[in-house]
């Protein structure tokens, strides 16, 4: 098949997913990956033109609040009547109809559960939700992304590919689906679906049970009163593929126990078989297109890995797990604001010291009251006046991402120095090649002589950085208390302005030079010893690395001490230096 071909039946079936949608609400709608751009206005175009044209279609923004998503007090109408009267939110307005998540991707855990939870009512919307992440392991909530039946990636489809496909379904032909949905068949698709979903390493029940109604809506569509191996097939691509964990085991035959069997396998009895006549009435049952329930589990099994996108076939393929789970370093803790951020809700609090007040919450807050409040205040007896007391105050919440900072420590003292400046080197410039979009700054220190010196500043800039590491000094002392300290006072520093910070020493964690700069191995190994318990009290995420060629003892004691996480690198490379970092700051 050529690569245009797939493009062009990707477009197609996402088309199917979309008539699918239609037929049977229930499926829950899609995960829509893609940037907005004419193949995403066509998709959404489709759907539209297919449901119900009386079915409410709404936008709902990444960062819509409580009232709006919920509902709340109608301002105008509260102060009109005097006493409370609520308005519909989002959720109630899509009611038997669609809403539309924009940027599913930056969508918070709440927005995540509150959308979840009504599509687990009755009567449930349809979501479409709009992924635009760039990176695999970002997207929508996982909580959504269990309950939509297809994820769709149209990032490869072209113009060419929506002006040269062919006319799709129509209304008319979804409403006769609909008639015939409730009367088809399973026809052993169910088990299939479901050993398919075990094979790929699915262990939720929602995919397979989400797979068997698209294979319903698909037979409906085509006018059929059971499912068919295309049908199975075609739930197993759209379903089941995009939500492959792992690769299906390949069966081997096993030559031992083959070998085993043969010999005690019965001998033909010629008798015995002209006696049993069942072998010959099974045939006359059994249609000869039809298939055995595990031959229809392995076309179902290859149609879905066949539907495995490309990239992440890769990744499975090289034993990654399909899981999202959240890099380290991608982005720092979340942190509450009064100031600035995304918008947190509104809660009750008194404004003042940088804390803003919502005025609208307010005066919904007080709108309840009117009349209640009027009574003995006779100026004011006819008109809609709004008494505002201090018990209304409504404030503003913000969230906002705490700024991640990693700072690398290196031992550049005598032997140690070359070998490591060098990965720390390559392990910073990795970092910083990422740091644009994470949101991640670095900084290096490097210790040797009788002094620790901060080479690199925090920084998101590659190009400074190779600037600053280009000639890194090495050789001499190892002052390690001093280099403690001194990453101590960058990370307080970083920390008072909201940032996340994370320390990775590479050292042996053998001192020999004291803060005063002068020898002694004993004193500076117990000052050594000192900054890092100092440094435990701070709480900061820390790693050693251990650089030793067997491991040694003293970096052990300094990681106890310092309660970081220890790891041996003897022979370690940039890009694993630079996993450790990021692993270390989840």
């Amino acid at each position: 098949m050529s690569e245009t071909t797939h493009m062009r039946d990707s477009w197609g079936e996402a088309r199917l997913a979309a008539a699918l949608l239609a037929v049977d609400p229930g499926l829950g709608g899609a995960v829509l990956k893609a940037r907005a751009g004419p193949a995403r206005d066509a998709w959404l175009e489709t759907l539209r033109d297919l449901v119900n044209e009386a079915a409410p279609w709404r936008r709902i923004p990444a960062g819509v609040g409580d009232e709006a998503l919920l509902g709340g007090v109608d301002l105008a109408a509260t102060l009109k009547t005097g006493h409370a009267v609520q308005r519909a939110g989002l959720l109630d307005e899509i009611r038997d109809g669609v809403g539309v998540l924009a940027m599913a991707e930056r969508a918070e855990t709440g927005l995540a559960a509150r959308l979840a939870l009504a599509l687990d009512s009755a009567p449930a919307p349809m979501l479409i939700a709009l992924d635009e992440s760039a990176d695999p392991d970002e997207g929508a909530p996982g909580a959504l992304i269990e309950r939509l039946a297809f994820h769709l990636d149209l990032s490869s489809v072209s113009l060419s590919d929506l002006n040269t496909a062919p006319p799709g379904h129509d209304r008319e032909a979804i409403a006769m689906a609909r008639v015939r949905l409730p009367h088809v068949e399973n026809a052993g698709a169910a088990r299939a679906l479901t050993q398919t979903a075990a094979a790929l390493g699915i262990n939720s029940l929602r995919p397979p049970l989400l797979a068997l109604r698209a294979a319903r809506a698909a037979a409906a569509l085509e006018g059929l009163d059971e499912i068919g191996e295309d049908q199975a097939a075609l739930a197993a691509r759209l379903v089941l593929g995009p939500r492959a964990l792992h690769l299906p085991h390949e069966d081997r035959p096993d030559d031992d126990q083959t070998e085993d069997q043969e010999p005690d396998a019965p001998p033909p009895d010629d008798e015995a078989h002209n006696d049993n006549s069942e072998p010959d009435d099974q045939p006359e049952d059994q249609p000869d297109d039809a298939h055995t329930p595990d031959e229809l589990t392995e076309i179902t099994t290859e149609a879905a890995k066949a539907a495995i996108p490309a990239g992440l076939l890769a990744r499975l393929e090289a034993g990654v797990s399909n899981s999202r789970a959240s890099s380290a370093g991608q982005s720092g803790a979340t942190r509450k604001s009064g100031q600035r951020g995304r918008p947190a809700g509104t809660r009750r609090g008194d404004p003042g010291e940088g804390r803003k007040l919502d005025v609208l919450a307010t005066l919904r807050a007080a709108a309840p009251w009117g009349r209640v409040r009027r009574r003995g205040w006779d100026r004011l007896k006819s008109g809609p006046a709004l008494e505002v007391r201090r018990e209304d105050f409504r404030i503003k919440h913000f969230k906002q991402k705490a700024e991640t900072l990693t700072i690398f420590v290196v031992d550049a003292s005598g032997s140690l120095a070359l070998n490591r400046l060098s990965e720390a080197k390559g392990a910073v410039e990795l970092m910083l090649a990422e740091s644009y979009v994470r949101r991640d700054q670095v900084a290096l220190i490097a210790f040797r002589g009788s002094t620790a010196e901060t080479l690199l500043p925090p920084t998101r800039s590659l190009t400074r950085a190779k600037k600053c590491l280009s000639a890194l000094p090495g050789g001499g002392g190892t002052p390690l208390a001093t280099a403690i300290e001194a990453a101590e006072v960058l990370a307080h520093a970083a920390a008072r302005q909201g940032r996340t910070v994370t320390l990775v020493f590479l050292t042996d964690g053998a001192a020999n030079v004291t803060r005063a700069g002068t020898g002694g191995r004993d004193v500076a190994q117990a000052e050594a010893h000192d900054a890092a318990r100092r440094l435990r009290a701070a709480g900061h995420a820390a790693i050693i690395v251990d650089v030793s060629k067997r491991g040694a003892e003293t970096a052990r004691s300094v990681a106890q001490n310092m309660a970081a996480r220890y790891v041996r690198l003897p022979a370690g490379n940039p890009g694993a230096l630079a996993d450790l970092a990021r692993t270390a700051a989840a």
